[in-house]
């Protein structure tokens, strides 16, 4: 069965000034995929010109499912890689993290874009530890209900729970899970290069994936989730 990889795709990512989807971004244009950036801030778009996308600004905490919508029509896959970011309040951790999943999944399936990548977090999917300020509380119950959210819906879905962001140097190498993994650590770079991977693959639909650093060569990993 031939994998995306063969043919050129229009891959729309929203939180496209983010680390994570910079990596992105450079990584598919190097394979000579159209990689479309999502940002609120028109002042982003230079940078993620100089990744090899093109960025669009739109602010999925105020806009319409039409017009996200129209902004995906023809894309071949969407990923969410969108947050507030350190040192926001509670309520952003809704307004973003939840509410513009929540958005962006209602777009996709109104464009008719089957493929559907979510950057979650580890620890999402249960409740908040103990001792977890209401910060932190309210990011693991917006990042849950965006998943919940996502699984209803019908779209190709894959979420992604990575472990803590590091900005070392990729590795190429992690490990990958249906199953909670250890708490760990995963460098940016192979959050983005495991998220290009489940694009160009098309593989992992339905699943819920854990993702940490390990040994596992990222094609390798990500094949072993299945199709």
């Amino acid at each position: 069965m031939p994998t995306r990889e063969s043919r050129r795709l229009r891959v729309v990512v929203a939180g496209g000034h983010g680390k994570v989807a910079l990596h992105l971004t450079r990584y598919l244009a190097e394979r000579g995929h159209d990689v479309v950036g999502l940002v609120r801030n028109p002042a982003h778009v230079p940078d993620i010109e100089a990744a090899g996308g093109n960025g669009v600004v739109i602010d999925l905490e105020h806009a319409e499912t039409a017009d996200v919508a129209e902004v995906l029509k023809d894309a071949d896959a969407v990923v969410f890689s969108a947050g507030a970011g350190p040192g926001s309040t509670a309520e952003r951790k809704y307004t973003v993290d939840r509410d513009g999943a929540i958005l962006l999944t209602a777009a996709a399936s109104e464009a008719g874009v089957r493929r559907f990548i979510q950057v979650s977090t580890q620890g999402a999917g249960a409740p908040a530890p103990g001792g977890s300020t209401p910060v932190w509380a309210a990011y693991l119950d917006a990042k849950t209900q965006a998943e919940d959210d996502l699984r209803k819906s019908d779209l190709d879905w894959t979420i992604l729970r990575p472990g803590q962001f590091t900005d070392a140097p990729g590795t190429g190498r992690v490990t990958l899970a249906g199953d909670r993994v250890t708490r760990g650590t995963v460098p940016r770079a192979d959050v983005a290069a495991v998220v290009a991977e489940l694009v160009l693959s098309g593989g992992a639909v339905g699943r819920t994936l854990a993702l940490t650093s390990g040994q596992v060569p990222i094609p390798t990993a990500v094949a072993a989730t299945g199709a």
